[in-house]
């Protein structure tokens, strides 16, 4: 083969090589190594090419280019030859706090972890927990199937907004199943909504706090009256009645109820009949609780008494320990009482970009509340 035909050949393949690289996008294109880069450079300035020129010969950005002259500039040949760590790459002992945190709480997701350790000024965005715990050699859950949502919900008849603490409330009931398992609503489960089968919760939510201002336990479903009654101590907890109260249209939530509302000057509104969702708050707190704490107890309590301590001791985490997505991270507790929230305090420094005062090691240290594994209280430390 003649110099002319190699020196075709070769650039038959070049033109092949680029068109295949150029349908890549940009950001995952293969990066140049440190020798590579230097030898880009001393080319461009034997060429005169600008830093568009050089751009598009090589299929990088002119930005990069920039980027390779100004470090050439400041620290010399040597600065693109070595491998430099990145600023901004967090150690790997973060990366064993995040996991060793995630083994210990299963059900909380990212969004959750990533607010329970702000709390404790360790700040890590929720893509970066997933980041972490993706690259754990630990095999990963399938995912969930994805539900499909209904084209569209009715929230409540008449829409009303909380102005604070104690200006919106929310009542309603739900049923927490024993010893017969989930409650299914046909024949003949549906006539076994009673004790021994189920005890039932009633409970009056803040609407801005997600505080519980009130509960009870009931082993059939409580009356109007006893509603009521709970309203009572709810109110005497807040100091004063709400503005408004957001109920369903249950036969507990006529009669006695509108008469209550009126000789306290509350306003009650409703959801709407049969639409998911009309009353979503309550009903997403139901929803934790029965997975955060029902279903995490190895032995469901068929004792009111003991049933009413493992509530108590939910509620006490859920007001004071637990960060709250709905809330930005607070908790109903900073949130209902004004404090100062803890994911705004002092952040712990860990990356080299964080200044000479960065941590090179934490400790992790768990608690529980009463004794409850399910319930943990997480303390950051440095390492001796």
């Amino acid at each position: 083969m003649s110099a002319v035909q190699t020196a075709a050949v070769a650039q038959e393949e070049a033109r092949l090589l680029r068109a295949r690289l150029e349908h890549v996008p940009a950001a995952h294109r293969p990066h140049y190594p440190a020798t590579a880069r230097l030898a880009i450079l001393e080319l461009r300035t034997a060429m005169g090419w600008t830093l568009a020129e050089t751009a598009r010969r090589f299929l990088i950005t002119p930005e990069t280019v920039s980027s390779w002259m100004r470090r050439l500039d400041e620290e010399g040949p040597r600065a693109l030859v070595r491998a430099r760590e990145p600023v901004n790459r967090y150690p790997d002992f973060v990366r064993e706090l995040v996991r060793a945190l995630r083994s210990t709480l299963p059900m909380l997701g990212k969004v959750r972890l990533a607010q329970m350790l702000a709390r404790l000024g360790l700040h890590l965005t929720p893509s970066t927990v997933a980041r972490m715990l993706k690259e754990s050699s630990r095999p990963r859950r399938p995912p969930r199937a994805t539900r499909t949502q209904p084209a569209s919900t009715t929230a409540i008849v008449s829409r009303v907004t909380a102005r604070g603490p104690h200006d919106v409330w929310h009542v309603d009931l739900t049923a927490l199943p024993l010893v017969s398992g989930w409650w299914v609503p046909w024949l003949p489960q549906a006539l076994s909504q009673v004790w021994p089968f189920c005890f039932w919760l009633a409970a009056v939510l803040d609407h801005t706090s997600r505080s519980v201002m009130a509960w009870s336990l009931h082993r059939k479903q409580p009356s109007a009256a006893e509603v009521c009654r709970l309203l009572d101590a709810a109110r005497a907890q807040a100091g004063r009645p709400p503005r408004y109260i957001i109920s369903d249209q249950g036969t507990q939530f006529e009669g006695e109820f509108h008469a209550w509302c009126k000789a306290n000057g509350v306003r009650p509104r409703f959801g709407a009949v049969g639409e998911s969702g009309s009353i979503a708050v309550i009903e997403r707190f139901f929803r934790s609780l029965k997975g955060e704490m029902l279903r995490r107890l190895s032995v469901l309590p068929l004792s009111k008494v003991a049933l009413g301590k493992e509530l108590a001791a939910w509620l006490d985490w859920h007001h004071h320990h637990r960060p709250h997505q709905g809330l930005g991270g607070q908790t109903p507790a900073e949130v209902l009482r004004g404090l100062a929230p803890a994911k705004d305090g002092a952040r712990i420094a860990t990356r080299e970009r964080d200044g000479p005062e960065q941590v090179r090691e934490l400790a992790i240290r768990i608690e529980f509340v009463r004794g409850k594994r399910h319930l943990p209280i997480i303390h950051l430390k440095r390492a001796a």
